[in-house]
């Protein structure tokens, strides 16, 4: 089975069943059960065209679930008189369902939520991680979310900046390799901006542009991850970063700076040093200044506390992260950075061996681990 065909196919599946009338809820859980019917037949008998195959059993079992509810029998009633379903339209409904998901009933995070299971294709525990909550937590979440807008037509999507929440989560979750959804993103940010004259969206599609230029040089062959002071910058997309700054200072000169545009100028001012050494950390911290002053969010100032420790120096750097919830993500690890670059090796070990311990995943665990124990080595030597 070819997965990935699945998952290109579900957004546009689900967008044929709400314009015949289902609401987002019923198609979504119709067109689930037209996946599971496919892992089983599909192998053996593949159909000559995947889309109008899904569209027509997943209206089946729409029609099925509709029936066999009592208390729907009077939209059974003029489901049954709707025209005969004709040949599924080739258009592409991913973007306007993002929109859809985005809907005055459901708050931001709920309709994220919804969006990301069912139309971006993340499992229920990718989200959760997503949101740093608990799995069960977040399946409670869509559960929610689908009971609220079970009976509400979709007939007044959300607003821009839910929906450019949800684009960004989904490339994040592809970024990191767990789930490739990072091009998918690209892909509908573009169709986004050139549908929207908003800065913001452009800001968004400069730093997923940007962030996706670096992704080669992540990774090493053996799949350990590497930071972005040691990574070859000739392994960076320089196509992709030319088009990302021409985005971002386009979006820059509208003057109208929101979050992502603020990000993008961060992310700009890394890809344009030639090396690690040259990086201009003092504008860096001052974008981060603007990034506290839109978004007051602790992870903003985390980073800030990272750049101010490049820029200022470390000492300066453990001032800053001192002012922080040592309950934050990934605290520990800033912690033993800078303490190492104030040359307390023992503390640092330390504290890359407790970063380590609550790492999200295997690869970030992985190098918090070889970062401790390359300066435990270097205490013992």
């Amino acid at each position: 089975m070819d997965e990935a065909l699945l998952r290109s196919l579900t957004p546009g599946v689900i967008g044929v069943l709400v314009r015949r009338g289902a609401d987002f809820a019923a198609a979504e859980d119709a067109v689930q059960e037209a996946l599971i019917e496919a892992l089983r037949v599909w192998p053996a008998d593949p159909p000559r065209d995947p889309r109008g195959w899904l569209v027509t059993a997943a209206w089946r079992k729409f029609l099925d679930a509709t029936r066999a509810d009592a208390a729907r029998r009077r939209r059974e009633d003029l489901l049954d008189e709707q025209p005969a379903a004709g040949p599924a339209p080739g258009t592409d409904d991913t973007l306007q369902l993002y929109f859809l998901c985005a809907h005055p009933a459901l708050t931001p995070a709920s309709a994220v939520a919804l969006t990301l299971r069912a139309v971006g294709g993340l499992t229920t525990r990718q989200i959760a991680r997503a949101y740093l909550v608990p799995e069960a937590t977040m399946a409670q979440r869509i559960s929610r979310a689908k009971r609220t807008v079970a009976d509400v037509r979709f007939d007044r999507p959300g607003d821009v900046a839910t929906v450019l929440r949800v684009l960004y989560l989904v490339f994040n979750e592809g970024y990191s390799g767990d789930v490739d959804l990072a091009a998918e993103a690209i892909r509908l940010t573009r169709r986004l901006a050139a549908a929207i004259d908003h800065p913001e969206v452009a800001g968004l599609l400069a730093l997923m542009l940007l962030h996706h230029a670096r992704r080669a040089a992540r990774t090493a062959p053996d799949g350990s991850l590497v930071p972005l002071a040691e990574q070859d910058r000739g392994q960076w997309d320089t196509r992709l970063i030319t088009e990302g700054v021409a985005v971002l200072q386009a979006a820059l000169a509208r003057d109208r700076l929101g979050e992502f545009q603020a990000q993008a100028a961060v992310a700009a001012l890394h890809a344009d040093a030639p090396t690690a050494a040259e990086t201009d950390w003092v504008q860096i911290v001052e974008w981060y200044d603007e990034l506290v002053r839109l978004t007051g969010s602790p992870v903003v100032r985390l980073n800030r506390a990272v750049a101010v420790g490049e820029a200022d120096g470390p000492r300066a750097g453990l001032a800053a992260l001192a002012e922080l919830d040592e309950s934050l993500p990934r605290y520990t690890a800033v912690a033993a950075h800078l303490h190492e670059r104030d040359g307390d090796l023992a503390r640092a070990a330390r504290l890359y061996a407790e970063a380590a311990h609550h790492a999200p995943d295997l690869a970030e665990r992985d190098h918090l681990t070889r970062q401790a124990a390359r300066l435990n080595a270097r205490l013992r030597s």
